[in-house]
């Protein structure tokens, strides 16, 4: 089965009322830090190295004190930790560059990418659809 089709659905989940998008690259990780989607897609959100590992370490955890401390690094940027919600939605920012949503399910991670001077708040919407949805089927 081919994940990719989740970021297509999370994209337009963020589209605003005059139908323009506020998420332009996402991903869904496992809580070990393997990628369910591909790189290959045109969206993708490619993390690097270990940065999937530690992210799907804190979300298992439900530790996010490697976050507060050295921020959310996704593509080889580090995004500022903002704040977390519920132990399973996290918000980052990299002024210049955009803005993270990341919300755990029960074994996975969506994770959105919303461009600087999108809306946040469209991205959020889009990946707790896609999250919510996989936790319907206790993924």
């Amino acid at each position: 089965m081919s994940w990719d089709s989740y970021i297509d659905n999370l994209i337009a989940q963020t589209k605003d009322a005059s139908g323009a998008a506020h998420c332009d690259k996402a991903c869904i990780i496992g809580l070990d830090g393997s990628c369910w989607t591909t790189a290959a897609h045109a969206n993708a959100l490619k993390l690097q190295g270990q940065e999937g590992v530690k992210v799907g370490n804190c979300f298992k955890s439900k530790d996010f004190t490697l976050f507060m401390t050295s921020g959310v690094w996704v593509e080889g940027n580090k995004y500022q930790f903002l704040r977390e919600e519920d132990k399973k939605v996290v918000f980052a920012k990299f002024k210049g560059i955009g803005s993270l949503t990341l919300q755990a399910s029960k074994s996975a991670i969506v994770i959105g990418h919303c461009p600087e001077g999108g809306q946040q708040g469209n991205l959020n919407k889009g990946v707790n659809v896609i999250a919510e949805y996989l936790e319907s089927l206790n993924m």
